[in-house]
């Protein structure tokens, strides 16, 4: 293979840059269909109730308006997903605040916005519940049989009883450790178009917009419409970190309603501040766990408990507490493990998949624990950290035999980066108060890349590459959403076959043209996805009989398209019991290590962060500096997790701070230096050995500002967001 076509491993420019930076890709509301008119949705103001009636203002304009209710769904009111539990519009029983009752269509938006203000919703008020704690069993029925086990979406335990090593002591620790909602705030938010055909004309629907996974619309639709007779088309999508994986079917199902009833194309984009309150976050948890230990710190028994709150309806509830489960140990070994989890109904907003999937919250509560065995015992963190590490062999919770391990490469690596002076002094006199102090974090995570268990082999998602005059086209439902997934996939198949980046492109994201490649979601897309791409560029080869100049040659003298299609297969190397939870949890995992170096001001609580350093386990980087960004960005999203986004709830279980001004996310002017170190331990399933690193930024720089604070102040704090108030307030000493 000539080595000017292996551009796996370069960091070749983005493929979509260009595009963005001048103002060419074309977002959903850039989009402008002839005729088309604007959507707006009527949600409730109540968290549990009877709708009696849905009445027009009499004194309103009601001409060019078009109202869609419960009534005008053509086939079945379910939002499809893992439980036929959530309706697409509220028919008689609403059960959280900002749940959609009917919608609206207009000429303009404005028109839209204030008819919506103009239909009136009867209640008959409820009582409700919002507190997970009280969930289970609840005289208020939200979800299951009506018993003492109901309103539980999801219940999973683990059990691993190992040989106990003798010891002459033993120390028992026990803390609690609870993580609030967070919200993806992707730069753009929710849209969809839906364009209306005459059946001579095509497909009856085409539904455009911002999207991670269009055959995830593509399957509620045939429920909601009870045809199929549409496509579904991903526009530039800007970002989505989960709250773009299973919301956009709702927006979807809503537009393609209005549209069918107008019966002209309908745009459906929510304001910043609808987005903010109605859509899925992260899920609230709370763990306590319980650990004993040897006198040198070896763990011996660790016991979890773990509790989740899925909000009104199922959503992706149950495999956010498979994954957070799953981590629940971190990445440490102990003789005997013990873990339950569950995760429960409230009349909150429902939650949903955000970055990590519970593996985020999981992995602070272990860290914070890990943190109060070292003060308790008067070990360094670190130290301990190395005691207890898995390393190649070991048994996870779940009895996988680990291999390819990175968490002495990753901790090292993040230790020798972090030896360097800091770029600015810690503590800038009078730069915002008197009193500041300086401190030091460190946190070790590790993450489980793709599907859990043999859910690939369930999905079985596949790629089909296209050979025609000149060059090669990848067709793929696994969309980009700003992770650059459209650069790294040229980039495998032409360094698989030997030619030029040029000569392959991607083809649009269209369900009409591109096969099922599964969600883009879970740390999948470069490593299960981009694995299937680069075996049916391999197929397509052989087909072709040709790699590298022949190939090149080949392809300018086709006359007609070749055509080579890989589906994912199970080998079975992975076994996998789903109602166990024993064997193989991931194929494989990622590892990282966060410092972080911050100061605190002692007399506001403020945080300021100063470096950031992650070691990063990443199998192969297939593009460096996509990887880096890919670890920079969720690792700064998460800093912001630490101490500033706070969702504040009001009595009906609304978010109140649904604005930008009050939502608090960190911008360039907060972010501090970030030393990226890319590790490569490669993974013999990935492409060229590449592993899933979306999500594992998320993991660790949480628990590593709580153990900074902690140094710099004294305060133990268990719990997230660590706000200023609560870097005052009453500390946690558990």
């Amino acid at each position: 293979m000539p080595d000017s076509t292996a551009t796996v491993g370069l960091s070749i420019p983005r493929a979509d840059g260009p595009a963005k930076v001048t103002g060419a890709a074309l977002y959903c509301d850039d989009l402008r269909p002839e005729g088309c008119w604007y959507g707006a949705t009527v949600r409730s103001e109540r968290a549990h109730a009877r709708i009696l009636a849905v009445t027009l203002d009499p004194a309103y304009d009601w001409t060019d308006i078009v109202l869609v209710t419960a009534k005008d769904i053509p086939g079945e009111n379910i939002l499809a997903l893992i439980t036929d539990d959530q309706p697409v519009l509220c028919d008689g029983l609403t059960r959280h605040v900002t749940e959609p009752i009917a919608l609206v269509a207009a000429p303009t938006r404005d028109q839209a916005l204030a008819a919506v203000k103009k239909v009136r919703i009867t209640y008959e008020d409820l009582p409700y519940n919002l507190d997970p704690e009280l969930a289970e069993g609840h005289a208020q029925h939200i979800y299951g049989p009506k018993d003492a086990s109901s309103n539980v979406f999801k219940r999973i335990t683990i059990s691993r009883d190992g040989p106990l090593r003798a010891t002459k002591s033993r120390h028992v620790h026990e803390g609690t450790y609870t993580v609030g909602l967070q919200e993806q705030l992707y730069i753009e938010p929710q849209g969809i178009i839906a364009i209306p055909a005459s059946p001579e004309n095509g497909p009856l629907l085409t539904i455009v917009g911002s999207m991670q996974c269009p055959y995830y619309i593509d399957k509620a639709l045939k429920r909601v419409l009870g045809h199929h007779d549409y496509h579904v088309i991903q526009a530039a999508t800007g970002g989505g970190f989960g709250g773009k994986e299973e919301y956009p079917s709702m927006v979807a199902a809503h537009a393609a309603l209005l549209a069918l009833k107008a019966k002209r194309p309908v745009k459906l984009v929510y304001r910043r501040d609808e987005d903010l309150r109605a859509t899925t976050k992260r899920h609230p948890a709370r763990f306590t766990i319980k650990s004993t230990c040897d006198a040198e710190g070896f763990l011996l028994d660790w016991k979890v408990d773990l509790l989740f709150d899925g909000g009104a309806y199922n959503t992706l509830s149950p495999v956010v507490l498979s994954r957070g489960i799953l981590h629940a140990t971190g990445p440490y070994r102990a003789d005997r493990v013990y873990m339950t989890g569950r995760v429960v109904a409230t009349n909150t907003p429902p939650n949903g998949a955000f970055r990590g999937f519970g593996a985020p919250q999981a992995q602070f509560a272990v860290e914070r624990h890990m943190d109060l065995i070292a003060r308790s015992l008067a070990i360094d963190p670190v130290l301990l950290r190395r005691k207890n590490m898995f390393r190649d062999g070991d048994l996870t919770a779940t009895g996988q035999t680990l291999s390819d391990t990175g968490a002495s490469a990753v901790l090292e690596a993040a230790l020798n980066a972090a030896a360097a002076p800091l770029p600015v002094p810690v503590s800038v006199p009078g730069a915002r108060g008197a009193r500041t102090s300086p401190g030091q974090g460190l946190a070790l995570v590790f993450h489980g890349c793709g599907f859990t268990g043999n859910g690939e082999a369930a999905i079985r998602g596949s790629v089909t590459l296209e050979a025609r005059k000149g060059e090669i086209l990848v067709l793929t439902g696994s969309t980009d959403i700003g992770q650059g997934t459209d650069t790294i996939f040229p980039q495998i198949v032409a360094t698989e076959l030997g030619i030029p980046l040029d000569r392959v492109k991607m083809a649009p994201h269209d369900t009409a043209l591109v096969p099922d490649s599964g969600p883009t979601v879970a740390s999948r897309t470069a490593m299960v996805v981009g694995g299937v791409t680069q075996i049916a560029a391999r197929k397509l080869g052989d087909q072709l009989g040709a790699r590298g100049d022949e190939l090149c040659v080949v392809l300018d003298r086709l006359s007609a398209p070749v055509r080579a299609t890989h589906q994912y297969e199970d080998d079975g190397t992975h076994p996998w019991n789903t109602e166990t939870y024993e064997g193989d949890a991931y194929p494989t995992y990622g590892w990282m290590c966060a410092i972080v170096d911050l100061d605190v001001d002692l007399d506001t609580g403020e945080v300021r962060y100063h470096r950031l350093v992650t070691a990063t386990d990443v199998g192969k980087a297939l593009n460096p500096v996509l990887a880096t960004g890919q670890i920079e960005g969720g690792a700064l999203q998460a800093l912001g997790w630490a101490t500033s986004e706070e969702v504040v709830l009001d009595k009906y279980g609304c978010m109140r701070n649904n604005r930008l001004t009050n939502y608090i996310i960190p911008t360039s002017a907060d972010a501090p230096e970030l030393i990226t170190r890319l590790v490569e331990i490669p993974y013999a399933g990935g492409p060229f050995g590449a592993k899933g690193i979306g999500e594992i930024p998320m993991d660790a720089p949480a628990a590593a500002v709580a153990q900074a604070i902690e140094r710099a102040t004294g305060r133990v704090l268990n719990r997230l967001p660590m706000t200023p108030e609560r870097v005052l307030g009453p500390a946690t000493t558990r």
